[in-house]
């Protein structure tokens, strides 16, 4: 077989569910690593290895994580980006890194794998059910305001998310579908 169809393989056996759970923010995740544990034994001799690169935009910087695999010959690569904050309470600057690396890393591997971050309907809307909505600070408002004129975050999102004050509302109203 070659690198394409071993991957192909690896890629259709491959499962890395969303174990771990954080109890501060209320979701589940996978790390890095549960990925990588998850996809050894379907390697079938290829070789997987992942780089980062810390990149400049603007004045922004960002980890460009990116996850190969090799047959010793041929290579498939993919990339993904994460972004560090600012700022993040409790964190060192060495620490902020290595999240915005470990994020990438996560959505590299991913990517290279195919694998699926979402999950089965029903387990969402019984999640969403048990999840009572948060009011919105305004600074994270406009933060998400300014996403969703991007394309990037769309309203339906914000309502289901989110308990907006009056203002808030009649403020989101003003954007076109």
């Amino acid at each position: 077989m070659n690198l394409i169809e071993k991957l192909a393989v690896a890629q259709s056996k491959i499962k890395s569910p969303k174990e771990r759970h954080n109890d501060f923010g209320k979701y589940s995740y996978r790390s890095c690593e549960d990925i990588m544990r998850a996809i050894k034994p379907h390697l079938d001799g290829l070789i997987v290895h992942v780089t980062d690169e810390i990149q400049m935009v603007d004045t922004r910087i960002y980890v460009k994580a990116t996850a190969t695999v090799t047959d010793g010959n041929h290579s498939i690569s993919v990339s993904a980006f994460a972004r560090e904050p600012a700022m993040k309470k409790g964190m060192d600057d060495s620490q902020i890194t290595g999240t915005a690396s470990s994020y990438a890393r996560k959505f590299a591997l991913c990517g290279l794998f195919l694998i699926d971050d979402s999950e089965d309907a029903d387990s969402m809307e019984v999640e969403q059910e048990e999840r009572a909505k948060e009011a919105i600070s305004d600074e994270r408002f406009q933060k998400a305001m300014a996403q969703i004129k991007a394309g990037k975050y769309t309203k339906e999102k914000m309502l289901a998310n989110f308990e907006l004050t009056k203002k808030q509302s009649e403020e989101l109203d003003e954007i076109p579908n």
